[in-house]
């Protein structure tokens, strides 16, 4: 369906800051938009601050930075802006070789055509 490329950012722990990685892609299957669409809403009735959704990694066809490696896990983080009350989410998860947290920039939930 979306196939998006994202800068990527690398935070080894929680006390030093993100670094820029580079670009990330990956495939979003209409499956994942229909996920995300719905924990926009669920966010919206609920107020919760966050929702992680779950990834179907044999479809997303991520393709990471060479210097990255693969990642050990892989999740959508939903939630909702502040001005807008609209959903945004990014892509998270965790370097295989080192647990490093690795995130894309958010994207509107209802930029994904």
């Amino acid at each position: 369906m979306n196939t998006l490329t994202i800068e990527g950012w690398c935070k080894p722990n929680p006390a030093q800051k993100s670094t820029p990685l580079g670009q990330i892609q990956f495939h979003l299957s209409e499956n994942d938009h229909v996920r995300l669409e719905q924990a926009e809403e669920r966010l919206q009735k609920t107020h919760e601050a966050e929702l992680m959704v779950d990834v179907d990694m044999a479809t997303l066809e991520l393709s990471m930075p060479p210097e990255c490696g693969p990642l050990s896990d892989c999740r959508f983080r939903v939630y909702l802006s502040e001005d807008y009350q609209r959903g945004q989410f990014h892509l998270v998860g965790h370097l295989a070789s080192d647990g490093s947290l690795i995130y894309t920039n958010a994207v509107m939930v209802d930029q994904l055509g």
